[in-house]
């Protein structure tokens, strides 16, 4: 029942008002939840069980933090963050392109962050954003979030050249994206605006593309220097299993 209520969830209220909603229910499900089998390693809350989580047919079990609502690639992040960079302690100015909820207040608490949140649509960010054309200079911020945005945007490579403009030299930028597995090249197509067919071939109703192995040779493209990071590596075996993280996703670290 769960899973059926969250895949029609995901696939028929707009996102704005999802966002809205899910600060109402989350404590509930938090409570109902409570265990000792996962961990969030952002909030430290502990569950028997995570919420599923996935479009139309392609649910993961085990995937969404009910009181962060963080998923496999935020906690991921979130632990890259804290054993590997300075984030947490130096003092830098940072975009977040489509602020997550699960990092949006944590990031705005921290003292040593100037922590601007851009988006479109959602009614958590600062500023209204088309990153195809962002409305500042160049080389303003040190750090640059960017997590699965990308699949949405007309024109990708445009919306990469822009990013890493406004990205300081040696600024750190973190820009994840879906993948299939076994795709060696980016398949995509913005003219297809119908949501079933977009679903068939990009795995969700408002994505136009579906990225392959090539996706570091886009961002280099742009002008960035990647490294692919299997981060969930450095992790040993209990660690991965209670943090529930997604088995072989990277992390793109792109630099200027």
């Amino acid at each position: 029942m769960v899973k059926k209520v969250f895949s029609w969830a995901l696939n028929r209220i707009p996102r704005p008002l999802l966002i809205r909603l899910s600060y109402l229910v989350r404590p509930f499900l938090a409570s109902f939840y409570k265990g000792n089998r996962f961990e969030d390693p952002i909030d430290g809350r502990k569950y028997r069980k995570l919420l599923p989580y996935g479009y139309e047919g392609r649910q993961r079990e085990n995937a969404l933090a009910p009181a962060s609502l963080s998923l496999e690639r935020h906690r991921l992040l979130w632990l890259y963050l804290k054993k590997e960079t300075n984030f947490f302690t130096e003092n830098q100015k940072v975009l977040h392109v489509a602020p997550e909820q699960c990092f949006y207040g944590r990031f705005r608490a921290m003292k040593n962050l100037d922590y601007l949140t851009a988006d479109l649509d959602s009614p958590i960010a600062d500023v209204k954003m088309d990153i195809h054309d962002i409305q500042y200079s160049e080389n303003t911020f040190d750090v640059v979030f960017c997590n699965h945005v990308l699949e949405h945007v007309q024109d990708d490579q445009q919306c990469m050249r822009e990013l890493c403009r406004v990205l300081k030299p040696g600024g750190l930028a973190i820009m994840q994206v879906p993948f299939e597995k076994g795709r060696q090249v980016t398949d995509e197509d913005p003219s297809i605006t119908d949501p079933e067919e977009r679903i068939r071939r990009f795995g969700q109703y408002d994505h136009v593309r579906v990225y392959g192995q090539d996706y570091p040779d886009r961002l280099k493209r742009a002008g960035f220097t990647v490294k692919e990071i299997d981060f969930s590596q450095s992790l040993d075996p209990e660690e991965y299993q209670r943090y529930a993280l997604m088995p072989g996703e990277k992390l793109y670290v792109c630099t200027k």
